[in-house]
């Protein structure tokens, strides 16, 4: 495995879980109000204001947009697949065992006595329920690790972002963002650095799941971060609009522009900068990321472990692979031998 690559792995992880800590400043604040408390903007940890809402997070921690995308992760580190019930089952003991920040939807799936049984079903019942109008962005903040597993296979990071999304989220507006993010880091890490190329990759793939994510795709592509209205009440946790903002950022910002940038936009700023920061990071690679954004994020320990055992697990899959693919071209070769003798032998 290139070290390349190992860095926008790392890169992918480290930048979900750095936007979400430092957009947990100004989530749910207008932008006006981010303004207010954070004059000349907030750029830093330290700076973060202690409400009735922050104080519950320590400065430079995560906040559950990444706890939940480290339940899909150790469920592939235990499982080495995807596993539904098993990444279903962590959620559970996640929401739980503290469950801080979970969302109304999230809640209101894992919450359901027969969760843990048929995750998928349950999240569709809850779903219907709603008159099929929940489009919250609670699939798309944690499928960052879902671009990285099995990068190589643009078919399976469709397959698999469908499926751990659908464990919470139905609604095909929220499928097809956690694929288009899914997407871009998986064409990112494939290589492809051209705007232009990975956008009509991921629309081909994404948009058949629902025709209202074209305005968004077309959004980022021609306006400005501030005509997306991130503080807009009745819209701030929409998951088109999260899924916006990161293609805003791949195709218009460096990593440390692009997260200032959003969460200085206030609405639900750990969310957005959380999904723009795996795919930025997944495009720059680790060693874009600020220094002190990596130094003073709280638990950067457990997550440089786990993407060590990650690049472990992955390495080997693709030992595997590549010793199949050597013992099935062996095969091949002996199978076109045998036939060359017999047909030798029978033409004389």
């Amino acid at each position: 495995m290139k070290n390349e690559l190992i860095d926008k792995i790392k890169g992918a992880i480290y930048g979900q879980a750095i936007g979400d800590a430092l957009g947990l400043g100004a989530e749910f604040l207008t932008k006006t109000q981010v303004g207010q408390f954070y004059p000349g903007g907030l750029k830093d940890y330290d700076q973060i204001i202690q409400d009735g809402h922050r104080s519950r997070w320590e400065k430079g921690e995560w906040t559950d947009d990444t706890e939940q995308m480290i339940c899909i992760f150790d469920s592939l580190l235990n499982k080495h697949q995807i596993d539904i019930k098993d990444i279903a089952k962590n959620l559970h003991h996640w929401a739980n065992n503290g469950g801080r920040g979970i969302g109304n939807t999230i809640y209101a799936v894992l919450s359901d006595d027969e969760f843990l049984k048929d995750p998928h079903k349950v999240a569709q019942a809850v779903w219907e329920k709603s008159g099929r109008l929940l489009a919250a962005n609670g699939g798309v903040m944690r499928t960052s690790i879902l671009g990285v597993w099995e990068y190589y296979d643009l078919q399976k990071v469709v397959h698999n972002a469908e499926m751990v999304c659908k464990i919470t989220h139905t609604d095909p507006r929220c499928i097809g963002s956690c694929v288009a993010v899914s997407l871009a880091i998986s064409l990112l890490l494939q290589g492809q650095t051209d705007y232009e190329v990975i956008s009509q990759k991921v629309q081909e793939l994404s948009l058949p799941y629902d025709d209202r994510m074209k305005e968004y795709f077309e959004f980022a592509e021609t306006k400005t971060l501030e005509n997306l209205e991130l503080n807009q009440k009745d819209s701030i946790g929409y998951t088109l609009k999260a899924m916006a903002v990161t293609f805003w950022a791949l195709k218009n910002t460096n990593f440390e522009d692009g997260i200032l940038k959003i969460i200085n936009e206030g609405g639900d700023a750990d969310t957005n900068a959380a999904i723009a920061g795996s795919v930025l990071g997944a495009k720059y690679g680790f060693a874009a990321i600020p220094t002190r954004w990596v130094e003073e994020l709280k638990g950067k320990e457990v997550l440089e472990a786990k993407i060590q055992q990650l690049i472990k697990v992955m390495l080997k899959a693709e030992i595997a692979s590549s010793n199949s693919n050597t013992n099935q071209a062996t095969k091949a070769t002996e199978k076109v031998g045998f036939w060359q003798g017999l047909i030798k032998k029978i033409t004389g």
